[in-house]
């Protein structure tokens, strides 16, 4: 527990640190994007999944640097690095002696880029928005404050297990108290998010539900990999993986919501 605290004490203080300059902020996401996809191919090498784990992490942040630069080639630039990665993908598998396991490992490495460097890059789409420096405080709080209320309500009062074949360790009270907490997260961000007591309210239960999704996502890749945590960066708390798994989810939802908002 002391390791948890201290870890997540210096990971608050970084992000504190960074959040302030837009540009700062997005090369840190950039950073956290590359040693998530590092820990999530080495999870597959583990699983003894053939995938291009550098081509991979190298294609992965492309994404968060053409966001950084403001790079927009076309309307959807996303996609074509991803069409551009399949087709590298599949005459890089030309080279290879045996053709077994070539969906396999094609469509491994495209979800890593997707799930994650994808996913997460819009946390540097938020902080790019009008306004973005308060969004995305108020994502980092609604999400950050339900995972922190569904470990230690989890942790200390929790009986009754939730979805145990996935994460043996969660509860139905701990999830609940996770999207009490979020919904304090989004009360507490009242004052970015500018919107009605109710729809505050509704944000706070919709980002909730999206961060405990990711997190039991993550956890069901872990076990089909055969780990516990993603990586060991973050003593008492695994790997970066391991901390941003419920943005994943939330990041891109909260951009939609903020993109139809305002349009």
């Amino acid at each position: 527990m002391l390791k948890r605290i201290i870890s997540g004490a210096v990971l608050i203080s970084i992000i504190i640190a960074v959040i302030v300059v837009d540009w700062v902020c997005a090369l840190t996401i950039t950073f956290f994007i590359g040693l998530g996809l590092y820990e999530f191919f080495t999870m597959l090498e583990k699983k003894g999944v053939g995938i291009y784990k550098y081509f991979g992490i190298a294609i992965g942040l492309i994404i968060p640097f053409s966001i950084l630069f403001r790079f927009e080639l076309t309307r959807k630039w996303e996609f074509l690095f991803l069409v551009l990665a399949l087709l590298i993908l599949i005459v890089m598998q030309f080279r290879r002696r045996q053709s077994n396991g070539v969906i396999v490992d094609i469509s491994t490495t495209l979800f890593g880029i997707l799930y994650i460097a994808w996913f997460f890059s819009f946390m540097i789409k938020i902080r790019y928005l009008d306004g973005g420096l308060g969004f995305l405080i108020s994502l980092l709080l609604i999400t950050k404050l339900g995972d922190i209320g569904a470990y230690f309500i989890g942790t200390h009062f929790g009986k009754t297990p939730f979805m145990p074949k996935i994460s043996p360790k969660k509860t139905v009270e701990g999830s609940i108290a996770g999207l009490i907490f979020s919904i304090i997260g989004a009360l507490i961000s009242m004052r970015f998010l500018k919107q009605s007591y109710l729809e505050v309210i509704c944000i706070g239960i919709a980002i909730g539900i999206l961060g405990q999704l990711g997190d039991l996502s993550e956890s069901l890749m872990k076990r089909d990999c055969g780990v516990k945590d993603s990586g060991h960066l973050l003593p008492g708390m695994g790997g970066i993986l391991d901390e941003i798994d419920s943005l994943l989810f939330t990041a891109p939802a909260f951009y939609f919501y903020l993109s139809a908002i305002s349009a």
